[in-house]
Protein backbone atom coordinates (compact mmCIF):
# COMPACT_ATOMS: atom_id res chain seq x y z
CA UNK A 1 0.00 0.00 0.00
CA UNK A 2 2.75 2.44 1.01
CA UNK A 3 4.83 1.37 -1.99
CA UNK A 4 1.90 2.04 -4.33
CA UNK A 5 1.50 5.50 -2.85
CA UNK A 6 5.22 6.24 -3.26
CA UNK A 7 5.06 5.20 -6.91
CA UNK A 8 1.93 7.32 -7.45
CA UNK A 9 3.56 10.31 -5.78
CA UNK A 10 6.73 9.86 -7.84
CA UNK A 11 4.72 9.72 -11.08
CA UNK A 12 2.65 12.77 -10.06
CA UNK A 13 5.72 14.89 -9.30
CA UNK A 14 7.42 13.69 -12.50
CA UNK A 15 4.39 14.63 -14.62
CA UNK A 16 4.12 18.05 -12.97
CA UNK A 17 7.80 18.75 -13.66
CA UNK A 18 7.44 17.75 -17.30
CA UNK A 19 4.19 19.63 -17.83
CA UNK A 20 3.90 23.25 -18.97
CA UNK A 21 5.05 25.51 -16.15
CA UNK A 22 2.84 28.34 -17.38
CA UNK A 23 -0.23 26.08 -17.49
CA UNK A 24 0.45 24.68 -14.02
CA UNK A 25 1.00 28.13 -12.50
CA UNK A 26 -2.15 29.41 -14.18
CA UNK A 27 -4.14 26.50 -12.75
CA UNK A 28 -2.77 27.15 -9.27
CA UNK A 29 -3.66 30.83 -9.62
CA UNK A 30 -7.21 29.96 -10.71
CA UNK A 31 -7.67 27.72 -7.66
CA UNK A 32 -6.27 30.50 -5.46
CA UNK A 33 -8.83 32.91 -6.93
CA UNK A 34 -11.64 30.38 -6.45
CA UNK A 35 -10.65 29.92 -2.80
CA UNK A 36 -10.38 33.69 -2.33
CA UNK A 37 -13.83 34.14 -3.86
CA UNK A 38 -15.29 31.48 -1.55
CA UNK A 39 -13.91 33.23 1.52
CA UNK A 40 -14.22 36.85 0.42
CA UNK A 41 -17.99 37.06 0.07
CA UNK A 42 -18.57 35.13 3.29
CA UNK A 43 -16.13 37.46 5.06
CA UNK A 44 -17.96 40.54 3.72
CA UNK A 45 -21.24 39.01 4.90
CA UNK A 46 -19.60 38.17 8.22
CA UNK A 47 -18.35 41.75 8.46
CA UNK A 48 -21.86 43.07 7.75
CA UNK A 49 -23.35 40.84 10.45
CA UNK A 50 -20.62 41.90 12.88
CA UNK A 51 -21.39 45.54 12.04
CA UNK A 52 -25.09 44.95 12.78
CA UNK A 53 -24.14 43.38 16.11
CA UNK A 54 -21.87 46.29 17.06
CA UNK A 55 -24.41 48.93 16.03
CA UNK A 56 -27.17 47.22 17.98
CA UNK A 57 -25.06 47.07 21.15
CA UNK A 58 -23.27 50.42 20.80
CA UNK A 59 -26.14 52.63 19.64
CA UNK A 60 -29.53 50.93 19.95
CA UNK A 61 -30.06 48.39 22.76
CA UNK A 62 -26.72 48.06 24.56
CA UNK A 63 -26.07 44.56 25.96
CA UNK A 64 -29.27 44.09 27.96
CA UNK A 65 -32.59 45.92 27.99
CA UNK A 66 -35.11 46.04 30.85
CA UNK A 67 -38.74 46.63 29.87
CA UNK A 68 -41.89 47.06 31.98
CA UNK A 69 -43.86 43.97 32.96
CA UNK A 70 -46.40 42.80 30.41
CA UNK A 71 -49.52 44.98 30.16
CA UNK A 72 -47.79 47.72 32.17
CA UNK A 73 -46.73 50.90 30.40
CA UNK A 74 -43.95 52.21 32.64
CA UNK A 75 -41.26 51.08 35.05
CA UNK A 76 -41.98 52.82 38.36
CA UNK A 77 -39.34 53.87 40.91
CA UNK A 78 -36.80 54.05 38.12
CA UNK A 79 -34.08 55.73 40.17
CA UNK A 80 -34.14 52.91 42.73
CA UNK A 81 -34.06 50.29 39.99
CA UNK A 82 -31.10 51.96 38.27
CA UNK A 83 -29.19 52.01 41.56
CA UNK A 84 -30.03 48.35 42.16
CA UNK A 85 -29.00 47.27 38.67
CA UNK A 86 -25.71 49.17 38.92
CA UNK A 87 -24.80 47.11 42.00
CA UNK A 88 -25.36 43.74 40.30
CA UNK A 89 -22.14 41.82 39.48
CA UNK A 90 -21.35 41.92 35.77
CA UNK A 91 -23.17 45.22 35.18
CA UNK A 92 -21.06 48.19 34.12
CA UNK A 93 -23.83 50.80 34.13
CA UNK A 94 -27.52 51.35 33.39
CA UNK A 95 -29.32 54.24 31.72
CA UNK A 96 -33.06 54.92 31.99
CA UNK A 97 -35.09 56.25 29.08
CA UNK A 98 -38.49 57.87 28.96
CA UNK A 99 -40.28 58.71 25.74
CA UNK A 100 -43.21 60.98 25.01
CA UNK A 101 -45.05 61.26 21.71
CA UNK A 102 -44.59 64.52 19.81
CA UNK A 103 -44.60 66.23 16.46
CA UNK A 104 -41.56 68.17 15.26
CA UNK A 105 -41.94 71.23 13.03
CA UNK A 106 -39.46 73.29 11.04
CA UNK A 107 -40.87 75.70 8.48
CA UNK A 108 -43.14 73.59 6.27
CA UNK A 109 -41.72 70.26 7.42
CA UNK A 110 -43.49 68.22 10.10
CA UNK A 111 -42.80 64.71 11.37
CA UNK A 112 -44.28 62.68 14.23
CA UNK A 113 -41.71 61.03 16.50
CA UNK A 114 -41.45 60.16 20.18
CA UNK A 115 -38.98 62.38 22.04
CA UNK A 116 -36.70 60.34 24.31
CA UNK A 117 -35.25 61.62 27.56
CA UNK A 118 -32.20 60.26 29.34
CA UNK A 119 -29.55 61.32 31.80
CA UNK A 120 -26.64 62.24 29.49
CA UNK A 121 -24.05 61.21 32.10
CA UNK A 122 -25.57 57.72 32.34
CA UNK A 123 -26.06 57.44 28.59
CA UNK A 124 -22.38 58.08 27.90
CA UNK A 125 -21.51 55.02 29.99
CA UNK A 126 -24.01 52.76 28.21
CA UNK A 127 -24.07 53.71 24.52
CA UNK A 128 -21.62 55.39 22.14
CA UNK A 129 -24.00 57.87 20.54
CA UNK A 130 -22.00 60.73 22.08
CA UNK A 131 -18.97 59.60 20.04
CA UNK A 132 -20.87 59.88 16.75
CA UNK A 133 -21.80 63.56 16.67
CA UNK A 134 -21.84 64.63 13.03
CA UNK A 135 -22.01 68.25 14.11
CA UNK A 136 -22.62 70.17 17.30
CA UNK A 137 -22.37 68.70 20.79
CA UNK A 138 -23.96 65.98 22.91
CA UNK A 139 -26.42 66.84 25.67
CA UNK A 140 -25.45 67.61 29.26
CA UNK A 141 -27.52 67.08 32.41
CA UNK A 142 -28.15 70.83 32.76
CA UNK A 143 -29.37 71.42 29.19
CA UNK A 144 -32.76 73.10 28.85
CA UNK A 145 -34.48 74.05 25.62
CA UNK A 146 -31.99 72.04 23.58
CA UNK A 147 -32.34 68.83 21.60
CA UNK A 148 -30.10 66.48 19.63
CA UNK A 149 -31.47 64.68 16.60
CA UNK A 150 -30.42 61.84 14.34
CA UNK A 151 -29.10 62.38 10.84
CA UNK A 152 -32.27 60.95 9.27
CA UNK A 153 -34.43 63.30 11.35
CA UNK A 154 -32.38 66.29 10.18
CA UNK A 155 -32.69 65.11 6.59
CA UNK A 156 -31.70 66.96 3.43
CA UNK A 157 -32.90 70.07 1.63
CA UNK A 158 -33.47 67.79 -1.37
CA UNK A 159 -36.23 65.47 -0.11
CA UNK A 160 -35.38 62.84 -2.74
CA UNK A 161 -32.21 62.06 -0.77
CA UNK A 162 -34.12 61.24 2.44
CA UNK A 163 -34.85 57.69 3.60
CA UNK A 164 -37.67 58.88 5.89
CA UNK A 165 -39.75 61.98 6.44
CA UNK A 166 -37.42 64.66 7.77
CA UNK A 167 -37.11 68.26 8.89
CA UNK A 168 -35.75 69.29 5.49
CA UNK A 169 -32.04 69.66 6.16
CA UNK A 170 -31.91 71.46 9.51
CA UNK A 171 -28.50 72.25 10.99
CA UNK A 172 -27.01 72.74 14.43
CA UNK A 173 -28.27 76.03 15.86
CA UNK A 174 -31.59 75.94 14.00
CA UNK A 175 -34.80 76.18 15.99
CA UNK A 176 -37.59 73.61 15.78
CA UNK A 177 -41.02 73.51 17.43
CA UNK A 178 -41.90 70.36 19.37
CA UNK A 179 -45.55 69.76 20.23
CA UNK A 180 -45.92 67.02 22.84
CA UNK A 181 -48.99 64.81 23.22
CA UNK A 182 -49.63 66.25 26.71
CA UNK A 183 -50.40 69.62 25.09
CA UNK A 184 -47.07 71.33 25.79
CA UNK A 185 -45.45 73.05 22.80
CA UNK A 186 -41.91 74.43 22.98
CA UNK A 187 -39.22 75.79 20.71
CA UNK A 188 -35.93 73.94 20.87
CA UNK A 189 -32.47 74.80 19.63
CA UNK A 190 -30.73 71.92 17.88
CA UNK A 191 -27.57 71.39 19.91
CA UNK A 192 -26.19 68.60 17.73
CA UNK A 193 -26.84 66.03 15.03
CA UNK A 194 -25.56 62.47 15.44
CA UNK A 195 -24.87 59.92 12.72
CA UNK A 196 -24.31 56.33 13.85
CA UNK A 197 -25.28 54.80 10.47
CA UNK A 198 -27.78 52.65 12.36
CA UNK A 199 -31.14 53.58 10.87
CA UNK A 200 -33.00 52.70 14.10
CA UNK A 201 -30.89 55.14 16.10
CA UNK A 202 -30.44 57.87 13.49
CA UNK A 203 -34.21 58.41 13.40
CA UNK A 204 -34.45 59.38 17.06
CA UNK A 205 -34.74 62.62 19.03
CA UNK A 206 -33.23 63.10 22.51
CA UNK A 207 -33.59 65.65 25.31
CA UNK A 208 -32.19 65.66 28.84
CA UNK A 209 -34.09 64.06 31.73
CA UNK A 210 -34.40 67.45 33.45
CA UNK A 211 -35.93 68.96 30.31
CA UNK A 212 -38.53 66.18 30.18
CA UNK A 213 -39.47 66.94 33.80
CA UNK A 214 -40.15 70.55 32.77
CA UNK A 215 -42.33 69.35 29.88
CA UNK A 216 -44.30 67.06 32.19
CA UNK A 217 -44.42 69.55 35.04
CA UNK A 218 -43.44 67.10 37.78
CA UNK A 219 -40.39 65.09 38.96
CA UNK A 220 -40.02 62.05 36.75
CA UNK A 221 -39.31 58.64 38.31
CA UNK A 222 -40.76 56.46 35.56
CA UNK A 223 -39.18 55.04 32.41
CA UNK A 224 -40.07 53.02 29.34
CA UNK A 225 -36.83 51.06 29.38
CA UNK A 226 -33.42 50.67 30.95
CA UNK A 227 -30.37 50.02 28.78
CA UNK A 228 -27.70 48.02 30.59
CA UNK A 229 -24.01 47.84 29.67
CA UNK A 230 -22.27 44.67 30.85
CA UNK A 231 -18.67 44.46 31.99
CA UNK A 232 -15.97 43.13 29.67
CA UNK A 233 -15.37 39.41 30.06
CA UNK A 234 -19.00 38.60 30.85
CA UNK A 235 -21.78 37.32 28.62
CA UNK A 236 -25.24 38.83 28.34
CA UNK A 237 -26.90 35.54 29.28
CA UNK A 238 -24.83 35.20 32.46
CA UNK A 239 -25.59 38.78 33.54
CA UNK A 240 -29.28 38.32 32.71
CA UNK A 241 -29.45 35.23 34.97
CA UNK A 242 -27.69 37.16 37.73
CA UNK A 243 -30.12 40.08 37.38
CA UNK A 244 -33.11 37.76 37.66
CA UNK A 245 -31.57 36.06 40.69
CA UNK A 246 -31.30 39.51 42.32
CA UNK A 247 -35.07 39.85 42.09
CA UNK A 248 -35.52 42.07 39.03
CA UNK A 249 -39.25 41.67 38.31
CA UNK A 250 -39.37 43.53 35.00
CA UNK A 251 -38.78 41.92 31.60
CA UNK A 252 -35.05 41.38 31.07
CA UNK A 253 -33.81 40.62 27.56
CA UNK A 254 -30.41 40.37 25.92
CA UNK A 255 -29.90 42.45 22.80
CA UNK A 256 -30.27 39.35 20.62
CA UNK A 257 -33.59 38.48 22.25
CA UNK A 258 -34.83 42.04 21.84
CA UNK A 259 -33.73 42.24 18.19
CA UNK A 260 -35.77 39.09 17.62
CA UNK A 261 -36.83 37.54 14.34
CA UNK A 262 -35.82 40.42 12.08
CA UNK A 263 -32.18 40.00 13.08
CA UNK A 264 -32.31 36.23 12.56
CA UNK A 265 -34.01 36.63 9.18
CA UNK A 266 -31.28 39.03 8.02
CA UNK A 267 -28.57 36.55 8.99
CA UNK A 268 -30.45 33.73 7.26
CA UNK A 269 -30.75 35.78 4.06
CA UNK A 270 -27.02 36.52 4.12
CA UNK A 271 -26.30 32.82 4.67
CA UNK A 272 -28.39 31.79 1.64
CA UNK A 273 -26.42 34.20 -0.57
CA UNK A 274 -23.17 32.86 0.86
CA UNK A 275 -24.17 29.21 0.23
CA UNK A 276 -25.11 29.95 -3.38
CA UNK A 277 -21.72 31.60 -3.97
CA UNK A 278 -19.95 28.67 -2.30
CA UNK A 279 -21.67 26.12 -4.55
CA UNK A 280 -20.96 28.14 -7.70
CA UNK A 281 -17.29 28.48 -6.73
CA UNK A 282 -16.97 24.73 -6.15
CA UNK A 283 -18.59 23.96 -9.50
CA UNK A 284 -16.15 26.35 -11.20
CA UNK A 285 -13.22 24.67 -9.44
CA UNK A 286 -14.35 21.17 -10.45
CA UNK A 287 -14.92 22.18 -14.08
CA UNK A 288 -11.56 23.97 -14.38
CA UNK A 289 -9.60 21.12 -12.84
CA UNK A 290 -11.56 18.51 -14.82
CA UNK A 291 -10.79 20.24 -18.12
CA UNK A 292 -7.11 20.67 -17.26
CA UNK A 293 -6.65 17.06 -16.11
CA UNK A 294 -8.65 15.75 -19.09
CA UNK A 295 -6.38 17.64 -21.51
CA UNK A 296 -3.33 16.44 -19.60
CA UNK A 297 -4.46 12.78 -19.64
CA UNK A 298 -5.33 12.90 -23.34
CA UNK A 299 -1.93 14.44 -24.03
CA UNK A 300 -0.25 11.72 -21.94
CA UNK A 301 -2.45 8.91 -23.24
CA UNK A 302 0.46 7.10 -24.92
CA UNK A 303 2.58 7.46 -21.78
CA UNK A 304 -0.24 5.92 -19.74
CA UNK A 305 -0.31 2.98 -22.16
CA UNK A 306 3.45 2.51 -21.73
CA UNK A 307 3.11 2.60 -17.94
CA UNK A 308 0.43 -0.07 -18.10
CA UNK A 309 2.56 -2.13 -20.49
CA UNK A 310 5.50 -2.23 -18.05
CA UNK A 311 3.22 -3.43 -15.28
CA UNK A 312 2.10 -0.26 -13.47
CA UNK A 313 -1.35 -0.91 -12.05
CA UNK A 314 -4.12 1.36 -13.36
CA UNK A 315 -5.08 2.30 -9.78
CA UNK A 316 -1.56 3.67 -9.27
CA UNK A 317 -1.88 5.71 -12.47
CA UNK A 318 -5.25 7.08 -11.36
CA UNK A 319 -3.79 7.90 -7.95
CA UNK A 320 -0.92 9.79 -9.56
CA UNK A 321 -3.36 12.11 -11.35
CA UNK A 322 -5.40 12.57 -8.18
CA UNK A 323 -2.19 13.49 -6.33
CA UNK A 324 -1.38 16.00 -9.08
CA UNK A 325 -4.70 17.77 -8.57
CA UNK A 326 -4.24 17.60 -4.81
CA UNK A 327 -0.84 19.27 -5.06
CA UNK A 328 -2.27 21.95 -7.36
CA UNK A 329 -5.28 22.38 -5.06
CA UNK A 330 -3.20 22.66 -1.87
CA UNK A 331 -0.81 25.16 -3.47
CA UNK A 332 -3.78 27.18 -4.74
CA UNK A 333 -5.43 27.14 -1.30
CA UNK A 334 -2.16 28.24 0.34
CA UNK A 335 -1.78 31.18 -2.05
CA UNK A 336 -5.48 31.99 -1.62
CA UNK A 337 -5.02 32.02 2.15
CA UNK A 338 -2.18 34.54 1.78
CA UNK A 339 -4.37 36.69 -0.48
CA UNK A 340 -7.21 36.60 2.09
CA UNK A 341 -4.88 37.64 4.91
CA UNK A 342 -3.64 40.54 2.77
CA UNK A 343 -7.23 41.60 2.02
CA UNK A 344 -8.16 41.41 5.72
CA UNK A 345 -5.28 43.74 6.60
CA UNK A 346 -6.18 46.11 3.75
CA UNK A 347 -9.89 46.37 4.54
CA UNK A 348 -9.12 46.74 8.23
CA UNK A 349 -7.21 49.90 7.32
CA UNK A 350 -9.64 50.93 4.55
CA UNK A 351 -13.13 49.50 5.33
CA UNK A 352 -15.79 49.08 2.65
CA UNK A 353 -18.20 52.01 2.93
CA UNK A 354 -21.84 50.91 2.93
CA UNK A 355 -24.85 53.15 3.71
CA UNK A 356 -25.30 51.26 7.00
CA UNK A 357 -21.67 51.64 8.06
CA UNK A 358 -18.07 50.76 7.30
CA UNK A 359 -17.51 47.02 6.90
CA UNK A 360 -14.22 45.21 7.42
CA UNK A 361 -13.72 41.57 6.52
CA UNK A 362 -14.70 39.13 9.27
CA UNK A 363 -13.34 35.65 8.59
CA UNK A 364 -14.23 32.70 10.81
CA UNK A 365 -11.60 29.98 11.05
CA UNK A 366 -14.28 27.32 10.65
CA UNK A 367 -15.40 28.74 7.30
CA UNK A 368 -11.82 28.82 6.00
CA UNK A 369 -11.26 25.19 7.00
CA UNK A 370 -14.61 24.15 5.52
CA UNK A 371 -13.86 25.91 2.23
CA UNK A 372 -10.37 24.38 2.05
CA UNK A 373 -11.74 20.86 2.68
CA UNK A 374 -14.48 21.30 0.06
CA UNK A 375 -11.95 22.56 -2.47
CA UNK A 376 -9.66 19.59 -1.78
CA UNK A 377 -12.61 17.21 -2.29
CA UNK A 378 -13.40 19.03 -5.53
CA UNK A 379 -9.76 18.55 -6.60
CA UNK A 380 -9.94 14.81 -5.89
CA UNK A 381 -13.14 14.47 -7.92
CA UNK A 382 -11.74 16.54 -10.80
CA UNK A 383 -8.55 14.44 -10.88
CA UNK A 384 -10.19 11.05 -10.53
CA UNK A 385 -12.88 11.21 -13.23
CA UNK A 386 -10.77 11.87 -16.37
CA UNK A 387 -7.82 9.78 -15.17
CA UNK A 388 -9.98 6.73 -14.45
CA UNK A 389 -11.55 6.97 -17.89
CA UNK A 390 -8.20 6.94 -19.74
CA UNK A 391 -6.46 4.49 -17.40
CA UNK A 392 -9.15 1.86 -17.94
CA UNK A 393 -8.59 1.75 -21.71
CA UNK A 394 -6.84 -1.23 -23.29
CA UNK A 395 -3.03 -1.00 -23.41
CA UNK A 396 -2.81 -1.04 -27.21
CA UNK A 397 -5.58 1.55 -27.56
CA UNK A 398 -3.84 3.84 -25.10
CA UNK A 399 -0.41 3.37 -26.71
CA UNK A 400 -1.79 4.34 -30.12
CA UNK A 401 -2.73 7.75 -28.53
Amino acid sequence: MLTDFKISFFLAVRMLRRSSKTGTLLTIFIIAMVFTNMIFLSSVIGGSIELMNEQTVDFYISNIIIKPKEDIRFIDNTSSLVSKVNRIPGVSHASARYELGASLNHKSNEIALPVIAFNPDDEKLVTKIHEMMKEGQFLTREDRGQVIIGNYVAGNVDESKDFFESLGGVKTGDSITVSFVNGVSKDYRIKGIFQTKSYQTDYKVFISWNEMEEVLGYPLDQSNELLVKTEAGTTEKEVKRTMLSYGIQEQVKTWKEQAGGLFDESIESFQIINNITLIVSLIIAIIVLFIIIMIKTLHNKREIGVLKAIGIDEDIIIQSYVIQTLIIGILGITIGFCIIQTLIAYFLAYPIEFPDGNVSLYVETGIMIESAVLLIIASIIAGYLPASRIAKEEILTAMRG
